[in-house]
């Protein structure tokens, strides 16, 4: 049963369908996942205990942190395999001179500079989110090169990898690409699984950008987040509210003498 499976799912990857088909389910896939880790990492705004306690919570159920890191891998490098063989197949299909002007895929759209919008430069974009990738899990997994935040709380690696200048400028290029890189590929996964309607395409398109907006603003925040929580705020905003005024402070001043009583 497992070879017949294997067979079709092999034939299926051979033709460029199959793999538009696969390409738009992982894309699917890691779009969701998205979505959870900027939510968990939002919590970095609460406060300290909630973003430890998130932390400390998803590394306690290692069964499952193992199950989603695997899966996570796993589409992730079909994606990538799958991105690659498209680009060369189409590169070896459709040879274009060095200067000369590139269309856009989207009909209407013609590209002013090389090329460059979200559709026709999605092996471009991809390239610098798996650069932003590779930064990302060997800062926060392998704590690669920050061994002074080895038994540090999540909090506090974060603040620290944060608070670098190149880190601050690696997530936020990192962010602002991968939003472009979403853009295009969540459109184009609905499209690749057959959803291309002319009433639904057009909604699928606007939740697209919606959906790149948060994501290259939610991720790209984090670097000029500087360790500041709502919980922080809170806390100050009650210290200056109970704190007295200059003006309502009150001087005793002491009694004058009683005159002194004559025998």
């Amino acid at each position: 049963m497992k070879e017949p499976i294997l067979s079709w799912l092999l034939n299926a990857l051979k033709s460029s369908v199959g793999k538009k088909f696969v390409m738009g389910g992982t894309g699917l896939f890691l779009c969701f996942f998205l979505v959870v880790h900027l939510g968990g990492n939002l919590l970095l705004y609460v406060s300290a205990d909630a973003y430890n306690h998130y932390a400390h919570a998803l590394h306690a159920n290692v069964a499952f942190l193992i199950l989603a890191e695997v899966l996570l891998y796993l589409a992730f490098a079909g994606h990538l395999l799958l991105a690659y063989a498209t680009v060369t197949e189409n590169l070896a299909a459709r040879p274009i001179a060095y200067g000369h002007p590139r269309k856009s895929k989207v009909p209407g759209r013609v590209a002013n500079f090389a090329g460059l919008t979200p559709d026709s430069t999605m092996a471009i974009t991809g390239a610098i989110v798996l650069f932003f990738i590779i930064v990302h899990v060997a800062d926060f997994k392998f704590e690669i090169g920050w061994s002074e935040i080895e038994k540090a709380e999540p909090f506090t690696k974060a603040k620290v990898i944060l608070g670098s200048m190149s880190r601050k400028v690696i997530y936020l290029i990192g962010s602002l690409v991968l939003g472009v890189h979403v853009s295009h590929g969540l459109a184009s996964a609905f499209q690749s699984l057959g959803f291309n309607h002319p009433k639904y395409t057009p909604i699928i398109k606007k939740t697209a950008m919606v959906f790149s907006l948060v994501v290259a603003v939610g991720f790209g925040s984090f670097a000029a987040w500087g360790g500041r929580t709502f919980a922080a705020g809170a806390a100050s905003a009650d210290s200056a509210a109970t704190a007295p005024e200059s003006g309502d402070h009150t001087h005793e001043h002491p009694h004058p003498p009683e005159p002194a009583k004559t025998p």
